[in-house]
């Protein structure tokens, strides 16, 4: 190991199963929604008023609004129910019942962190520092979401976490997204689905336009071309595809960090948020945006996705556009280098990546940074999330993979003005596995997607062995000084 010094903080985030949401659970074959329904519609009033007290009982402690998720899920199945005759609100609510299950989020792991500066920095002592920390948070069928976590670094470099809620809230769906044209018809491109019916649904929009636009322009393509193709059919789905991949969410100011939760919305994320990435960009005219990259899996493919913020209120998910938008692993640099975006990323599952554009969500061009060079990492290098910007040069954090897949955590430096060129890496791991943080669902793995720099120290939270999450910090002239030495 080397000799740089680190500092272990006392936290460690565990899963906890107790943290659980509502989700729908609605048979897929229509004559078990059906049997269900008439098992519902048999129970007289009064048996309906106590079983459903009976859910109150046993569930309202662990929800905030039950009754409201409950009625949404009845909303989901009423177009099945078989019966003209009216039904009272406490059997409504019921049939809601039938179709719902808990989902604890985190009951598996809580792990592959990011950190970002809190956009709010009010009522905070001098030299403390307010943050947000993004989390895997995986449990059954390991479905993976982003949780959230704020906490303080204080003058003297105490981190602390703010209080953790027993609840977990879900967004709003805004349920008329816009749309930028541009990209959409980029997408189209990249998937060899821009023909005469793609072009006949963009043609009469605006450069922005709206779900309610786009829903328009597709039904009067699809009556001006009866009988319906193969081909139409084919466009049609692949346009209701894309724009379910790019859509809004939105939580309520009065829901806590630790409450939001970002849950797989999309089909192409169906089975999972993965590694979400996150980084505070300044662009040139000093506005501040948060972006993510994250993968979204859907059981089968991933698929590299986008996420914009200002707030940590309402997020805007989108999908990435370009032949260099692939695999695992992009992380953004928190600002423009000689007026473009630049990338880190994965191309080939070995080596760490750079690229360039002039659009934050179009990428076609990569180049290789950095290829293994020590055992620790001779499987595969890459990143450890976003460059941090100092002095002496782009900080990258790294991560490599050797012998038995043992994941260490590294670094490297970048040259500031062309982080093309490699200035220095680390010969032997800044972090590696150590006793129980070798035990865990993938053994002998530390792993991070983002740290930040602040007073003088990198704050990194890690994941160990895919579970569960702790904090180191390290001075960052200790860093720069071995990379800059040995090359």
């Amino acid at each position: 190991m080397n000799s740089i010094r680190l500092c272990r903080h006392n936290i460690m985030m565990v899963p906890e199963s107790t943290r659980v949401l509502i989700r729908p659970f609605i048979p897929a074959e229509s004559h078990r929604v059906t049997a269900i329904l008439g098992r519902a519609l048999a129970l007289t009033e009064e048996e309906v008023e106590q079983k459903l007290e009976d859910v109150h009982q046993e569930f309202d402690s662990r929800h905030y609004d039950i009754e409201a998720l409950l009625w949404q899920h009845y909303l989901k199945v009423a177009a099945s129910i078989f019966t003209q005759r009216e039904l009272s609100r406490a059997r409504q609510l019921l049939i809601g019942a039938y179709f719902s299950g808990e989902y604890s989020l985190e009951s598996a792991a809580l792990f592959n962190p990011s950190i970002v500066q809190h956009p709010d920095q009010s009522d905070l002592q001098d030299g403390a520092l307010r943050f947000i920390m993004s989390l895997r948070a995986t449990g059954e069928g390991h479905i993976s979401s982003i949780e959230f976590r704020s906490g303080v670094v204080s003058p003297d470099g105490h981190i602390s976490l703010d209080p953790i809620s027993r609840f977990v809230t879900l967004p709003e769906i805004v349920p008329n997204p816009s749309y930028r044209k541009k990209s959409f018809i980029h997408k189209f491109h990249e998937m060899g689905f821009y023909n005469d019916y793609a072009n006949a649904v963009m043609a009469p929009l605006a450069n922005e336009f709206t779900r309610s636009d786009l829903n328009k322009s597709v039904g009067t393509v699809r009556h001006e071309n009866q009988p319906c193709t193969v081909d139409l059919q084919r466009t049609l789905e692949c346009i209701q595809w894309l724009a379910d991949s790019n859509y809004e969410i939105l939580f309520s100011p009065k829901i806590g960090m630790s409450e939001r939760i970002i849950f797989p919305t999309s089909s192409n994320e169906s089975n999972g948020i993965e590694d979400a990435r996150f980084v505070r960009f300044t662009e040139d005219d000093g506005l501040i945006m948060y972006y993510a990259t994250y993968t979204a899996y859907n059981g089968r493919t991933i698929l590299p996705q986008f996420i914009e913020t200002q707030d940590f209120l309402h997020f805007r998910v989108l999908t990435l556009n370009g032949s260099a938008v692939q695999n695992k692993g992009m992380a953004l640099f928190p600002r423009r280098i000689d007026g473009r975006y630049a990338m880190l990323s994965r191309q080939d599952d070995e080596n760490l990546f750079i690229m360039f554009s002039d659009n934050p969500h179009f990428w076609n061009e990569a180049q290789i940074l950095m290829r293994p060079a020590e055992v620790w990492e001779s499987v595969k290098v890459g990143n450890c999330g976003s460059p941090i910007e100092t002095e002496a040069g782009w900080l990258v954090i790294t991560h490599g993979v050797g012998p038995m897949r043992k994941y260490c955590i590294g670094a490297a430096l970048l040259d500031l003005h062309d982080p093309t060129k490699l200035i220095g890496r680390l010969r032997e791991p800044l972090l590696s596995a150590e006793g129980n943080e070798r035990e865990g669902y993938v053994p002998n793995v530390v792993y991070s997607c983002g740290s930040l720099l602040h007073d003088g120290k990198v704050i990194l939270p890690y994941a160990m062995s895919d579970i569960a999450t702790a904090i180191v910090s390290v001075s960052v002239n200790e860093i720069l000084a071995a990379l800059t030495v040995r090359k």
